[in-house]
């Protein structure tokens, strides 16, 4: 994933129901410093020059971390999904991370389901926990 793909991926996420995005992050620009950060472990996946699913990982140099894996509704069922995770858990360990987390919406059955299958656990011992260091604002799919 570059930069340039923003404008498609953006459109990506905004097609698929149940992800929690917020207009810094996910801007243009949170978007690009994150890639930049991480060139190696994002990625996209095309189809006749359209970007049908995309995935953001990462890391801090201990844990891995996912952020906004999402296929296009009109092109899952296809494998798109669970390359895009393969690709993206190679290159960090590639990168010498060995464990990956994410998180997902208790509310998103069908992504919950999607990284159950893929051997992701639940853990019922954490509690998640953040704060935001200026205002944003929210944008639920």
């Amino acid at each position: 994933m570059t930069p340039d793909d923003y404008d498609a991926v953006h459109a990506c996420w905004m097609a698929c129901t149940g992800m929690g995005l917020n207009t810094i992050d996910d801007s243009r620009e949170g978007t690009t410093r994150y890639l930049e950060r991480n060139p190696n472990t994002c990625f996209v996946s095309e189809q006749d020059g359209t970007i049908t699913g995309a995935i953001l990982a990462g890391h801090d140099g201990r844990r891995g971390y996912i952020y906004h894996t999402a296929v296009n509704p009109a092109y899952r069922r296809q494998g798109i999904g669970t390359a895009l995770v393969n690709a993206a858990l190679h290159a960090l360990a590639n990168e010498g991370i060995i464990k990956v987390a994410l998180v997902v919406f208790s509310r998103n059955d069908a992504g919950n389901a999607f990284w159950e299958s893929l051997g992701f656990t639940a853990r019922g011992d954490l509690t998640y926990r953040n704060k935001a260091l200026c205002a944003i604002t929210r944008i639920d799919t």
